[in-house]
């Protein structure tokens, strides 16, 4: 196997050389740097103690916690025997100073204790009962499989981090597949990111809910062809209760207007969800990373413009696509900028949004939207 040395923040790896991504024998994807980076951030500002990374592949998320952040102890795993030959090469790779082997998988870098192992990953969670501060799920395709042993090994007020990237399953692309995996109506059509992304939120609530655990949403966001959820754990059946009371559905008409409700079971045909109608941020969490992305060594050149974009955004449920209104409305479309400028004027909260460059977010009236796209 021949390596190509890739550098990412602070670390510096060895990656297989291969003509496309998904052809190389272990996995590294240079897009999902941005990904990364907002994991790094998240670990400097809550500083976890003990993390996992449980799917690692190349190991460069284990990797950059053990580099980049106060974390002390950090798992890497993976179930490919050339993932886990690849991972030891890397971990090496990266040494400043002393390296102590203490036996085949663990590591003494420093102060801090770099564990490989490889193993099926649900097995390793079960083992590890209750023992990470923070828990990084990044899988290929759906993470539905892990939640149950994830939600067991992170502790009871810990950090769940969880990728999804079967984007065309949440986005309504293959129905069947939402409707098996994660128990919901996926919408297709301009809200199809944002309801995705809240389906993915409301199905960890729900397989938290069996624990007796709530959640509070730290950061969840859309980039590229996968969804991101950074979740903070509550411990307690009341706290269950209250993130599933945040759950609701979803209704759309042919000209674009939304509505949505919180309640347990639809109360009208033509709902899409159940999903998450909670908030998509922690405004505190989101500046206090921000802040550290300014500061800090980045795998990505676009993390700061994107968590710029991610701190200004209205967290209210769902959006407008001014293309799509202007499509189903018989209207032309006007510059963005007017029409967020125009809302503001009238007295309402509007901003740009991250789920489309075309989209606003506002807590106007559906018409009061389509009275500012035509200016009046």
């Amino acid at each position: 196997m021949e390596f190509v040395e890739v550098r990412e923040g602070l670390a510096k790896i060895l990656v297989p050389k291969a003509r496309r991504i998904y052809d190389a024998p272990v996995f590294y994807n240079p897009v999902m740097a941005l990904n990364r980076d907002v994991s790094v951030l998240t670990a400097r500002v809550l500083k976890p103690k003990r993390v996992l990374d449980a799917l690692s592949a190349t190991g460069i998320r284990g990797i950059r916690y053990a580099l980049e952040t106060p974390a002390e102890e950090i798992w890497l795993n993976d179930i490919s025997e050339k993932a886990y030959d690849l991972m030891k090469k890397n971990v090496v790779l990266n040494v400043r100073g002393e390296l102590r082997e203490e036996n085949d998988r663990s590591f003494l870098l420093g102060e801090k204790v770099m564990v490989i192992n490889r193993g099926d990953a649900n097995r390793l969670m079960a083992e590890k009962f209750r023992y990470f501060d923070l828990l990084d799920l990044d899988p290929f395709g759906s993470p539905v499989e892990f939640l149950d042993t994830a939600l067991r090994s992170v502790k009871r007020r810990g950090i769940l981090a969880v990728t999804a990237t079967d984007t065309g399953v949440l986005c309504g692309a293959y129905r069947h597949a939402c409707l098996r995996k994660y128990l919901a109506e996926p919408i297709r059509g301009e809200l199809c990111h944002e309801a995705g992304l809240r389906i993915l939120i409301g199905t960890i609530v729900r397989y938290s809910a069996k624990y007796d655990l709530g959640v509070d949403v730290l950061l969840a966001y859309y980039r590229d062809h996968y969804f991101r959820v950074f979740l903070k754990l509550k411990s307690g059946a009341k706290k269950a209760d209250e993130s599933i009371s945040k759950l609701g559905y979803l209704w759309q008409d042919e000209r674009g207007r939304f509505e949505y409700s919180r309640e347990f079971l639809p109360g009208k045909p033509g709902a899409y969800g159940p999903m998450w109608l909670g908030p998509l941020k922690d405004v505190q969490f989101v500046e206090k990373i921000l802040e550290k992305a300014r500061n800090h060594a980045l795998g990505h050149r676009k993390t700061v413009p994107f968590l710029e974009l991610l701190a200004e955004e209205l967290d209210v449920p769902f959006h407008y696509d001014t293309h799509a209104l202007a499509r189903k409305n018989g209207l032309e479309v006007r510059k963005i900028g007017k029409v967020i400028e125009k809302l503001r004027e009238l007295g309402y909260r509007a901003t740009r949004t991250h789920f489309s460059p075309t989209a606003i977010k506002t807590d106007a009236p559906f018409e009061e939207v389509l009275n500012a796209m035509r200016g009046d």
